[in-house]
């Protein structure tokens, strides 16, 4: 990768960071294993909430010392998100960590939190607008810093309270009070104020937004780094599955129109109805780990233990190492996710889904995490 602001012959790629709580751990270790590789230049990189996160540690650690700055200050980032979670009433229950199940859904601050959210708005739960989180990101990021890397440009999302429509701001707009709207989910902060407008969670109008990079740069391959699952099979049945599957169609709404409007273009333009020198020919790829993440409850996304975020940091590793082995060669010639396995174009006709698989590294890894005590839940 660059220098800020020099050039490289590595194979440039613009990222995409969902967001997801503590599973953008998860996005931490693909990050960290994509930069420790070191054969791909982060062009750009769209985040939204934990995503947005991630960014600007990111940002702010590669103006400070480059690849092995940026490693260092998502690990600074993530361990008082810990140390700060050990004294939140949402934890495990001592069955849990016996059964190595790293959902909080039987923890009585759990039932706490939950039942608070649905009764009372933040303005009367949290009159204060108490966010420990924004007291962590204020600590870690220098956004001087996040402003001055112009080798890799940012676009954090917002979603515009008043007008529904998605904010995408660029890195001198980037403030914590854009991070934090961000991050900022309804149902347990005040809205944060911006210019004047107030702003919730970019989620809810793209996670990630991918539309950005159309305009940011030349580069045509986009790798989204994807923890919020698009399939899960079978009808949730309580209360909390049929919550939890109604959040993941609302934040992988916007996603999948991009997809489908990416996949238009693409048409078009192999059928030689649009110029390539006006429409970008976009190459999508995508590192997940949907087979470990169906394992793991909503609930989890409140979890902060260091253990769990290790867990996922090296999930995310092992999904990427899987990606490079199988995908690397492609950029820059191809894509590796195909838009179409995605989507359902027709009407009442349910798409054929690919047999899909972990990877090895993957495999090997949650192998390691099966036994009781590891932190692996399956199914």
């Amino acid at each position: 990768m660059t220098s800020n602001g020099q050039a490289s012959n590595k194979r440039p790629i613009n990222v995409a960071l969902q967001g997801g709580g503590s599973h953008g751990a998860f996005s931490w270790g693909v990050l960290d294993r994509l930069i420790e590789d070191g054969r791909l230049e982060f062009a750009a990189i769209s985040g939204t909430s934990a995503g947005a996160m991630n960014a600007v540690a990111l940002a702010d650690g590669w103006v400070r010392g480059g690849p092995d700055g940026a490693r260092e200050k998502l690990h600074d980032f993530w361990r008082p998100v810990a140390r700060n979670g050990r004294f939140s009433p949402i934890q495990r229950t001592p069955w849990d960590m016996l059964l190595g199940n790293w959902s909080v859904e039987n923890s009585p601050g759990y039932a706490f939190y939950e039942g608070m959210s649905r009764l009372f708005s933040p303005y009367v739960a949290n009159p204060l607008n108490l966010n420990p989180l924004r007291d962590i990101v204020a600590e870690q990021i220098d956004f001087r810093n996040v402003e001055a890397c112009h080798a890799i440009r940012l676009y954090i999302s917002a979603t515009n309270v008043e007008t529904g429509q998605l904010r995408v701001f660029t890195p001198d707009e980037i403030t914590l009070d854009v991070i934090m709207a961000s991050a900022c989910l309804p149902q347990i902060f005040q809205a944060v104020e911006i210019d004047g407008a107030p702003y919730w969670d970019g989620g809810y109008g793209g996670n990630p937004a991918i539309f950005p990079f159309f305009k940011a740069n030349a580069v045509e391959d986009v790798l989204l780094v994807q923890i919020n699952p698009i399939l899960r099979e079978g009808t949730p049945k309580t209360a909390n599955e049929i919550q939890n599957r109604i959040d993941e169609i609302t934040f992988n709404a916007g996603l999948l129109r991009e997809f489908r409007a990416i996949k238009f273009v693409k048409e078009l333009i192999a059928d030689k109805k649009l110029p390539t020198s006006e429409f970008r020919d976009i190459r999508m790829h995508r590192i997940d780990a949907d087979e470990a993440f169906k394992g793991l409850s909503a609930s989890s996304k409140v979890n902060a233990e260091w253990a769990f975020l290790e867990y996922l940091r090296d999930l995310g590793r092992s999904a990427a190492t899987d990606w490079l082995e199988a995908s690397f060669d492609k950029v820059g010639h191809e894509p590796s996710l195909v838009l179409s396995d995605e989507l359902e174009d027709e009407p009442h006709v349910k798409a054929p889904k690919p047999a899909t698989r972990p990877g090895k590294h993957v495999l090997d890894f949650m192998a390691t995490r099966k036994r009781p005590g590891g932190g692996q839940r399956l199914g």
